[in-house]
């Protein structure tokens, strides 16, 4: 992640913050909140759900990974899960006759579709008994990253897979799915293959999964940091190959607009415009590193999801869970884990960042910031209920600069919120959430209670008692004869407030 250039000035010690205003017009046309944050999550390999070994600080892998699950998509709105590895020796094998044997694989879906989310069928990796090079492998769980010794083997298990999911589970199901085919190929540590065999590979898997079933949605590159969206593009516009989304990822950057490409590829083969999904996005690429852990990772997520409102399907952070295998088992509580939730499930703050961001209520609503920081440190989000009783304003202050991981007072911002276009002399209950230093920290409070490794019962109580984020109830306010409303509040660097304004 790179440095940014801050707008805001810091201030001297003992100098009052600086003031900035976010000003929401509710009178004004809203339109639609494209909820980009919760259509897909990424997550561990979901052969996790069936783990039964001791998992990490003594917890229980496979019930912790269900739990999460569930969490996400209850209390974020979830409702897509993408995950590696659909082809493990533990879910696909070869039978002596040839035929795919896929009852590892009933399993471990039989246990995630309980949860109501539905798969983002990743199809990797290679089963051994397909791979040209068995020894070419990924992960602590030594995935098998090579390319196949028969192209059109591999296209016999795509479509063998989806048929026999159809038969489990029902046609109409199995065509709601996504199917993406590999992961991150422009990466030797992911494929031993060239550019051109992974478009070969994606060319089988396309045909293989549409000959059973045309309605399935099927795409790539599912590349590492933006690569080979517009080569796969022109490949399959030659080569009359449907790209129903085009699939990458990116870390500790705003995503980029490729509706040019998908506009063109459209033009061009007179198919639908293919769909833009991040299958993995985050504040980080590095596992094990303090800032995920962190309330400054919290702004970041913000404003990752608001630059994507636009040009985005979907952004789906990597990952919802610190129950991690790929890398290396978490060695501690906080270790700087991709989850968003901790072993035990507590709510780190990026995790909040993405709970208050869904429960802005209603359509987006103009809003502008304006002084000093605004919209390079200070930025908003707000929205209104269609008959005009709700408007909840959501605002949060950060920086990309990891120098200031910590923090920097200087940065922090006297913010007030003006609400124009209220009914004059309405009365409004007045919420707030927060997400700072003191609020929705858990790591802070493992830090007061003396935390080494892993708590003992008595501090798994405390941290339990301690992840919630209750709203603080502000005095209610008057709207003035114009029909204005203002609110003020502190905004440290890093921080995070959502107001909520309820016609009485």
């Amino acid at each position: 992640m790179g440095a940014e250039t801050v707008t805001g000035t810091p201030k001297a010690p003992g100098e009052a913050p600086a003031a900035v205003e976010v000003a929401v017009d509710a009178a004004a046309p809203t339109s639609p909140l494209p909820r980009v944050w919760n259509r897909i999550i990424g997550a561990e390999h979901l052969s996790l759900l069936l783990w039964d070994k001791p998992g990490p600080g003594g917890s229980d892998t496979a019930a912790e990974y269900h739990e999460a699950l569930g969490k996400v998509r209850d209390e974020l709105g979830v409702r897509a899960v993408r995950a590696h590895g659909t082809f493990l020796p533990e879910t696909v094998s070869v039978r002596p006759d040839g035929s795919f044997d896929f009852s590892g694989l009933d399993e471990v879906y039989d246990r995630f579709l309980a949860t109501g989310l539905k798969p983002v069928v990743e199809l990797s990796f290679m089963p051994e008994e397909l791979a040209k090079d068995p020894g070419y492998t990924v992960f602590d769980y030594k995935a098998l990253v090579s390319t196949p010794t028969s192209w059109e083997r591999w296209g016999e298990l795509c479509h063998a897979l989806v048929v026999h999911l159809q038969e489990r589970y029902g046609r109409d199901e199995v065509a709601g799915w996504e199917f993406e085919v590999w992961n991150e190929a422009n990466l030797e540590v992911f494929w031993n293959g060239t550019q051109d065999d992974y478009h070969r590979l994606y060319a089988y898997a396309v045909r293989a999964v549409k000959a059973a079933d045309p309605r399935i949605r099927v795409g790539g590159p599912s590349s590492a940091a933006a690569g080979w969206v517009g080569a796969l593009l022109e490949y399959c516009r030659a080569e009359d190959l449907p790209v129903d989304f085009v699939s990458t990822h990116t870390y500790g950057n705003a995503p980029l607009d490729f509706r040019p490409l998908t506009r063109a590829y459209a033009e061009a083969t007179g198919r639908p415009e293919p769909e833009i999904l991040w299958t993995e996005w985050g504040v980080t690429p590095t596992h094990f590193h303090p800032v995920s852990d962190s309330v400054f990772s919290a702004p970041f997520v913000l404003r990752g999801m608001k630059s994507a409102l636009a040009s985005t399907d979907a952004l789906a952070y990597w990952v919802a869970t610190d129950q991690f295998e790929e890398l290396g088992w978490p060695p501690k509580l906080f270790h700087g884990g991709f989850g968003l939730l901790t072993v035990g499930n507590l709510r780190k703050p990026r995790y909040w960042a993405l709970w208050l961001l869904n429960q802005l209520a209603g359509d987006r609503a103009p809003v502008a910031v304006s002084g000093d920081g605004a919209d390079a440190t200070v930025e908003a989000l707000a929205t209104r209920a269609e008959d005009g009783s709700a408007v909840d304003v959501l605002v949060w202050n950060g920086t990309l600069d990891q120098s200031k991981v910590a923090g920097a007072a200087a940065l922090g911002r006297s913010t007030t919120v003006r609400v124009t276009g209220l009914e004059p002399g309405a009365r409004y209950a007045v919420s707030a959430y927060r997400v700072d230093e003191a609020h929705g920290n858990i790591q802070a409070v493992w830090e007061e209670i003396g935390g080494g490794d892993w708590p003992d019962a008595p501090q798994w109580g405390k941290l339990r008692e301690a992840d919630r984020l209750p709203a603080e109830p502000l005095a209610p306010v008057l709207a003035d004869a114009a029909g204005t409303v203002r609110v003020e509040v502190e905004l440290p660097m890093p921080g995070i407030r959502l107001l909520g304004l309820r016609r009485a």
